[in-house]
């Protein structure tokens, strides 16, 4: 089982103040979750500090985050607290917000090889560095924005006399159905007339064709094996043996030369 991440550098500029500054309307909602108060407050006090452009959440328990229902571009998340611990909250939180950046904040570095288990794009150590905190949440701002990016990239399509925009973003995997073809999203499953060939034209680099019936966007890969392939929400999908090398080659390319991953 294969999971790595890589770390972009960020787009962000900075102005006068030396502060964190993005697009305009590009609002980022940002949580912090960690059982010890003094630690919620340094986090919060740093990312105001030096980033203007986000709402902050503050919770000291992992159901408490959970219980919010609040679409999160960035969480940072400590990983031992008391009743549900981090990585318990970060493994429902995948299912319910695949592609919130991650950043973990531990006191103890064994707990470091769990967090990329729940493909977490950064950890922080404590006592907290401010300077190692100041780059970490340069590079998360910097994913979060390329993730909404990618969301707004469409693919246009027809069924039953209608034509549809699908933000390629939300696509899991589409399925070859004889003349049909099924695109499995993160929110439904839509039913079209069409060609295998001619919507991998459409697509972009994220989608790879990992079986003569599937078409596989990798931002949303779990894991893999010899012949099948896991993504996030549960769905599997087939991947030819003799394509394994290939596959392997162009998901390590692809986490490697600017693709975003939303597990």
């Amino acid at each position: 089982m294969w999971r790595l991440k890589r770390f972009t550098g960020n787009r962000l500029r900075y102005n006068a103040n030396n502060r964190f500054s993005k697009a305009e309307g590009e609002t980022l909602n940002i949580a912090i979750v960690d059982d010890e108060r003094i630690i919620r407050e340094q986090v919060k006090n740093f990312i105001h500090r030096y980033f203007t452009d986000c709402t902050v959440w503050s919770y000291a328990a992992g159901e408490d985050l959970l219980a919010a229902h609040t679409k999160f571009d960035i969480i940072f998340l400590d990983i031992k607290m008391e009743g549900v611990s981090g990585i318990d909250t970060a493994r429902e939180l995948r299912r319910q917000q695949e592609d919130t950046v991650l950043i973990f904040v531990t006191g103890m570095k064994e707990y470091v090889f769990e967090a990329f288990d729940v493909s977490a794009f950064h950890y922080l150590l404590k006592p907290i560095d401010e300077g190692k905190l100041r780059e970490v949440l340069g590079r998360a701002v910097g994913e979060a924005k390329k993730k909404k990016d990618g969301r707004r990239r469409q693919l246009f399509v027809r069924t039953k006399g209608r034509s549809l925009t699908i933000d390629q973003g939300d696509i899991l995997y589409i399925e070859s159905k004889a003349k049909k073809a099924e695109i499995h999203t993160v929110k439904e499953t839509i039913e079209i007339y069409a060609a295998m060939s001619g919507l991998e034209e459409q697509l972009d680099e994220r989608f790879y064709r990992c079986h003569r019936g599937y078409l596989v966007n990798m931002a949303y890969i779990v894991e893999y094996s010899a012949d099948s392939i896991s993504l996030a929400g549960g769905g599997t999908v087939y991947l030819t043996k003799k394509k394994h090398g290939e596959f392997v080659k162009a998901y390590m390319w692809f986490l490697q030369n600017g693709g975003v991953s939303c597990v």
